[in-house]
């Protein structure tokens, strides 16, 4: 989402980090005169996060901050603080990354086959070399989706940074993939352990072209999306009562928003969603391809399945945790996700899964849950029922 009221080069993506000073607004000016005010939220590496006004937050180079005011960030900044909650900021309509990405290129290493890209929040390292259009594409791709899951009102504001960059790892062989720990079958995987995802060039949309890749626009992007959610999804979002139904149903919804060039059209993602769901997504590019007429177990049982459980029937299940996800962000009550919001907040106070449930039913059985969800989704066009 662009800003308006600072020069491009501020209009970067905004960041995460662990220190602050003094939130008061006040305006700040950049080395050539220009002006806005914002509030100093953090600094983040090379970067000071402002936010601004109307709730977004910034990043901004410190480098080109006038001096006064890079010498109020340094004074501040040893008073730590936990990551901001985001749930009061607006929906978004769509989210865009319309900059050109500044790129460095760090280590090339054929010997090695070592091939390490940096852009503002990621380091990707590839066993093979990547072209500059293809390290451009992918870069827009990443900062896209770090920016549209730091705009969603969820706060999805988990930092598994290392030396200040989140990280990709990118292979060229999918038999490589599957021996530095990805699992047989997945098109990508986000290693909990590590905070990596890894992920083949085949799952990104590439072909190859003479001794390189280069972006394939008719094929389908949605693994990166996905993983990249996992990786900025707070640890306690992968717990018992929301590890399953949400984490993977929240990784499902952003990669099934629309996404080209660096736009993802949030306004427009329910037809992607239920096409995705029932069938093979809009283009045919690859989905849950459950029909319209589904049937899972009941809800309270769906919502507390344990890992390995929910995993055995994958196919079915990562479609309706995108079901029942999208219906509590977009067709619970006002529409508003009022209850989810108030219910990722209390796993973030440290309730329990079934606390934390119920502030989602507030005040309806699960019975009466399961009837909501049904009738919502009946009016779209789509059967799901809960089995007893």
């Amino acid at each position: 989402m662009p800003a308006h009221h600072m020069s491009i080069a501020l209009r970067l993506l905004l960041g995460y980090g662990s220190l602050a000073c003094a939130r008061e607004p006040r305006f700040w000016l950049d080395s050539q005169g220009r002006k806005v005010q914002a509030t100093f939220v953090r600094s983040d590496g090379p970067n000071v996060i402002l936010k601004l006004a109307d709730g977004r937050e910034l990043p901004f180079p410190l480098a080109k901050l006038a001096a006064a005011d890079r010498s109020y960030v340094e004074q501040g900044s040893s008073l730590q603080h936990e990551p901001e909650r985001n749930f009061d900021a607006p929906w978004p309509e769509r989210v865009s990354f319309s900059e050109d990405p500044e790129i460095e290129i760090v280590e090339e290493n054929a010997a090695q086959k070592q091939f390490i890209y940096e852009s503002a929040n990621y380091r990707y390292t590839s066993d093979v070399r990547l072209a500059a259009s293809l390290v451009k594409g992918f870069a827009v791709m990443f900062e896209a989706t770090h920016l549209y899951c730091r705009t969603l009102p969820l706060s999805l504001r988990s930092d598994r940074r290392v030396s200040g960059k989140y990280q990709i790892r990118l292979f060229e062989n999918k038999s490589d993939y599957i021996k530095a720990g990805g699992l047989k079958g997945s098109a990508g995987v986000f290693m909990s352990d590590t905070g990596v995802v890894m992920v083949p060039l085949t799952s990104l949309g590439v072909r190859p072209v003479g001794n390189g890749y280069m972006l394939d626009r008719d094929k389908s992007s949605k693994t990166i999306p996905h993983e990249l959610t996992h990786q900025l999804t707070p640890a306690v979002y992968f717990g018992k009562g929301a590890l399953g139904w949400f984490s993977e149903g929240i990784a499902e919804y952003v990669a099934t928003t629309p996404y080209r060039s660096g736009s993802y059209n949030v306004r427009g993602n329910m037809n992607d969603i239920i096409a995705y769901a029932t069938g093979y997504g809009i283009k045919g590019l690859g989905g849950r391809a459950l029909g319209e007429a589904i049937s899972i177990a009941p809800l309270k049982k769906f919502m507390l399945l344990d890992y390995a459980s929910f995993l055995e029937n994958g196919q079915v299940n990562y479609g309706v945790a995108l079901l029942i996800t999208t219906y509590f962000l977009a067709m619970d009550g006002e529409g508003d996700a009022k209850r989810m919001k108030t219910y990722l907040a209390a796993l973030l106070d440290g309730k329990d899964a079934e606390q934390s449930l119920d502030l989602l039913l507030d005040g309806r059985s699960f019975e009466q849950l399961q009837k909501d969800i049904t009738q919502a989704w009946s009016r779209k066009g789509i059967d799901l029922s809960f089995s007893n």
